[in-house]
């Protein structure tokens, strides 16, 4: 190990650093000394949580993936060659920043610890131990831990997991073959978190007077029913699965962003060998400090790519095989998620009840035609899980999403379900809303995606964790037939060779994109496909009207569509940024003050996520040179700075007409990369490691 400085780097990285101060910005209220006290109180907390558990797992809960072990089985990293390769041409050799990489090899990579990649790397040695012929699978997940960064509603439909975990059976004589009881009680054993069985469910079109309309269950879509489903806290699940798949002898590294694609030439045309992680150590002035540890290349027969909604490197790899091109699909559209966890007193506690609402504060009338709603779910042992969902692709500059959930839980209905509890967590995340028509091309030379970074979510069903796992399940199933198939297979992997044989070309699995096709998740996406564009274009009305009639009438079997046309160029029409139109047209929005009890300023909040980057690094949010020039002279000017509005974060302010980027305050949610006016934000990964800290998301 001595010798091997980028595995040396994973241990240092991980557990070396010094509880930090909470995000720190001179020009936003983080900077006060209130804040940071209460950051730093926060942050400190969770790093004695987080390390010890991430010790635990590394030291003592999985010897096959610890790298502080010298009796590792079936495989350590000490028989794991580590190769020296420069990632491309150098013209300065001395440059710590150009010092070549080294690269470990894997029969498969996989990029993020969501539940579509853990699904996949647990199936995947689900067959390697059924089948006899074993991979090498290796998982880069850029939050500090596994569940760091995920956030999800969640009422959860256990049917793919269930699935997923019935295979872990065939190898269990002793098993009395009750999954759902033995998932529900593992993760309340793993994680000391409950999945709450739901036991009612209603539907609510809430007025700006306080009322509020209940639609009968019955005359809403099958696909909204919630019979049979749990609300946990996703982000405890994959702690969960997690756990499972290091188990299995999946190789799991938190805290590690990919940063880059890498690509093979094969025949003229770009074919995908892994990924490279992020250089740590980098000053604000693009310079190595003391600290300086070059990025790792993860090199892989094939790589999935399960990053959630607008992945980097997802994003990258569509646009450089023109995936949406390739597979007929129309732009996808996304919705900003914001999410708060209280805890309540036993007087308002309601287990298992479960909330959707439309209406207020969204739209006040039928014809309104801003997408989203609202959720509030009731989880053992006393939480309350609310949110609010706002399509991005709204008209009104001036509509601040974070401050349109704040004054929704000021009706009566909502607010009697929070009255005399504590707001204990906060975050945001975008969602993929294109839904069916929005799927692109999933599979590629050397790879594939899988869960939200190719869209599998359910808009209408708001789901779409099953999903995800569902596809990581397919995929995993689809790679091992293509890997471990085939004469002397066994003597070809990586994890019998130690290395990738460069003779062997990256090859394309197209039967995932086949297997999907043929799953209940197509089944699923289709039969809803043309509600999103319904509401689209004829408000929240039309929109309810036509679900309604595809769910009891035409059940997805109507022989037209309804989709936006095919395109994703930036600055399109089709795209949620250019739906924006010029704050001339509109009037600003006077919000109600916070009142630190039931509503609270973004700053305060910001705190619950226990959002944290590294202060000396380059920024991770960077303005595309090709349009410098839009924050200032369109976003500003034509715009009325809607970034100011719709960053659930407070990243992005301007001070005397210059935009300042608050970068330290970002809880990657993805909003910024596809909001902007004419999307001039690229979204690239911090170090590993930085974000929020989610636990009970």
């Amino acid at each position: 190990i001595a010798k091997r400085s980028n595995i040396g780097s994973l241990s240092s990285t991980l557990f070396g650093r010094s509880a930090p101060a909470v995000a720190n910005n001179s020009s936003r209220g983080l900077a006060t000394a209130a804040c940071s006290t209460a950051g730093q109180a926060i942050w400190t907390q969770y790093r004695i949580d987080s390390s010890a558990s991430l010790t635990s797992s590394r030291n003592t809960r999985c010897k096959s993936t610890s790298i502080f072990d010298n009796n590792i089985a079936p495989r350590s990293y000490h028989d794991h060659p580590v190769h020296r390769c420069f990632s491309s041409e150098s013209s300065d050799a001395d440059s710590p920043l150009e010092q070549p990489r080294e690269s470990m090899h894997y029969d498969v990579v996989i990029v993020g610890g969501g539940p579509a990649g853990l699904a996949a790397s647990i199936r995947l040695k689900q067959l390697c131990s059924q089948k006899g012929v074993d991979l090498s699978v290796c998982l880069l997940e850029k939050g500090s831990e596994v569940g760091s960064h995920i956030l999800s509603g969640n009422v959860f439909d256990p049917k793919a997991l269930e699935e997923l975990l019935s295979h872990n059976d065939e190898d269990d004589d002793d098993h009395d073959g009750d999954s759902k009881k033995k998932w529900t009680e593992a993760l309340m054993e793993s994680q000391d978190s409950h999945a709450t069985p739901v036991t009612e469910d209603s539907f609510l079109v809430l007025t700006e007077s306080g009322g509020s309309y209940r639609i009968p269950n019955m005359l809403l879509p099958s696909q909204l029913h919630n019979d049979g489903n749990y609300i946990i806290s996703l982000s405890k699940l994959t702690r969960y699965l997690g756990e499972m798949a290091e188990g299995l002898g999946v190789e799991i590294y938190p805290g590690f962003a990919a940063d880059e694609v890498l690509y093979a030439d094969v025949g003229g045309a770009k074919a995908v060998r892994g990924v490279a992680t992020k250089d740590a150590g980098i000053a604000k002035d693009g310079e190595a400090k003391g600290t300086f540890e070059r990025g790792v290349e993860l090199r892989g027969r094939q790589t999935l790519f399960a990053e959630g909604a607008r992945g980097s490197c997802s994003e990258a790899i569509i646009s450089k095989f023109d995936l949406r091109r390739e597979g007929g699909a129309d732009v996808q559209h996304f919705g900003l998620g914001i999410k708060e966890v209280w805890e309540v007193p036993e007087e308002n506690f309601k287990k298992g009840f479960v909330q959707h609402t439309l209406g207020f504060p969204l739209q006040s009338s039928v014809t309104d035609k801003v997408y989203g709603g609202s959720f509030l779910y009731h989880q053992e042992p006393n939480l309350v899980l609310c949110g609010l969902v706002v399509g991005l692709n709204y008209e009104n500059p001036y509509l601040n999403p974070y401050l349109e959930f704040q004054r929704w839980k000021t009706h009566r209905a909502i607010k009697s379900h929070l009255d005399g509890g504590t707001c204990v967590q906060y975050g945001a995340r975008v969602l993929n809303e294109g839904g069916y028509h929005s799927l692109p091309k999933l599979t590629f030379p050397g790879g594939m995606l899988l869960g939200c970074s190719a869209g599998f979510l359910n808009a209408v069903k708001i789901k779409g964790s099953h999903c995800a796992i569902q596809s990581g399940i397919v995929a995993a199933e689809s790679v091992y037939e293509s890997l471990a198939s085939g004469e002397d297979a066994d003597e070809k992997t990586v994890a019998s060779t130690g290395e990738i044989d460069e003779e062997e070309p990256p090859m394309e699995v197209t039967r995932y994109a086949e297997n999907m096709e043929k799953s209940w998740v197509y089944d699923e996406l289709k039969e809803v496909r043309n509600c999103h564009e319904a509401f689209s274009r004829w408000g929240v009305g039309g929109g309810l009207l036509y679900t309604g009639i595809a769910a009891h009438v035409t059940k997805g079997r109507e022989p037209w569509t309804l989709p936006t046309p095919a395109g994703n160029n930036i600055g399109d029409a089709r795209t949620d940024s250019a739906k924006t139109k010029p704050a001339n047209l509109f009037t600003p929005i006077e919000y109600p003050a916070p009142d630190g009890i039931l509503t609270f300023d973004l700053l305060t909040n910001l705190q619950r996520s226990g959002t944290y980057h590294e202060d000396d690094q380059p920024s991770h949010l960077r303005i595309k040179a090709d349009v410098a020039s839009v924050p200032e002279n369109i976003s500003l000017q034509v715009y009325a700075a809607p970034e100011s509005r719709f960053c659930p974060a407070g990243v992005y302010e301007y001070v005397e007409e210059k935009l300042v980027i608050n970068a330290q305050n970002c809880i990657h949610c993805k909003c910024c990369s596809i909001k902007m006016p004419q999307e001039y934000i690229d979204w690239t990964v911090p170090e590993g490691g930085g974000g929020p800290q989610y636990q009970v998301m």
